[in-house]
């Protein structure tokens, strides 16, 4: 029979990192059904199960969880082996895989990188957003950029943003319709609209002032799981959005959205750019870091 192939392993351990067929396949540049059947050999080469499959999910089994644990280590090496060929190049090249927040994504992140990308044309940059809290290395991730305070200890981090604060907006027209709130306990029995988690929990609004901190479980007639679909229906006069300033910065200029509560909504540290420590940095990460550092510095 066949042995296994060091392919055959990368395409397991895609699998692993994303569980899901669909995303490995994106991943790996396959169709579903090649890596479907590509999964399927290299099982039957084994003699064992290496996932639990069905319609609506994938997930290691026992047999695939050891052999993921011994593998991905030895692959790593293998990537810093040849991560070290890059200080031989004039400029870094090869793949960056960032995960983020989609509003992250689009306020600091992504004009960042398109400057990068011009400074660097031989770098590819794969950014994936997911307002979950995302293990950079169990998903196979270079680095994460996410709000400081919710970094994990064992991570390096480095702010790419300036400080950042969340806003309470409506339109002028429910605002004519609804009592206009001066502390955050006047949100309750106003419209608001509400931010699910991914997780399946609700977001507490945050507010404080002179040393108070308060979080106000509000009620309202719209869910979103995507901050950056609560715009569209304050502007409609849905109710009441809590959203990131940058987000609404020239409804508000324009008179489209009023803001409220401004006194207890406070600037916060912004963004981070996180990645492992116990692991060497890829030329192309550090590049990357270089150039945010340098960006934000200069302030340009």
């Amino acid at each position: 029979m066949k042995p296994v192939s060091a392919a055959d392993l990368s395409i397991f351990l895609s699998i692993a990192q994303h569980l899901s067929l669909s995303r490995a396949a994106i991943d790996l540049g396959l169709s579903p059904s090649a890596l479907s059947h590509a999964l399927r050999t290299l099982e039957t080469r084994l003699g064992v199960r290496l996932f639990n499959r069905t319609t609506r999910s994938v997930a290691l089994t026992e047999a695939g969880e050891r052999l993921y644990s011994r593998v991905r280590p030895a692959f790593r090496d293998i990537d810093d082996a040849l991560e070290d060929l890059n200080n031989f190049r004039d400029k870094p090249s090869g793949n960056l895989r960032i995960t983020a927040g989609r509003p992250a994504a689009q306020l600091v992140l992504l004009p960042l990188v398109s400057k990068f990308l011009q400074a660097y044309p031989d770098v590819r940059v794969d950014i994936v957003t997911d307002d979950a809290l995302v293990d950079v290395v169990s998903a196979g991730f270079d680095a994460g950029v996410r709000f400081g305070e919710r970094l994990e200890a064992d991570m390096v981090s480095l702010a790419i943003g300036p400080y950042m604060r969340s806003v309470v907006v409506g339109s002028p027209e429910f605002l004519r319709q609804h009592p206009t709130p001066q502390n955050p306990q006047d949100l309750h029995g106003i419209p608001c609209i509400r931010h699910r988690f991914p997780s399946g929990s609700f977001y507490r609004w945050e507010f404080s002032q002179a040393g108070v901190e308060l979080e106000i479980d509000v009620e309202g007639p719209l869910i979103l799981s995507d901050v950056g679909l609560m715009v569209d229906p304050a502007l409609q006069g849905v109710g009441l959005a809590y959203v990131f300033e940058g987000m609404v910065s020239e409804h508000l200029a324009s008179g489209r959205l009023i803001q409220v509560l401004e006194s207890w909504c406070p600037f916060y540290p912004g963004l981070h750019l996180y990645y492992p420590s116990r692991r060497q940095v890829p030329a192309a990460l550090k590049a990357f870091i270089e150039f945010a550092r340098d960006t934000r510095r200069h302030g340009s």
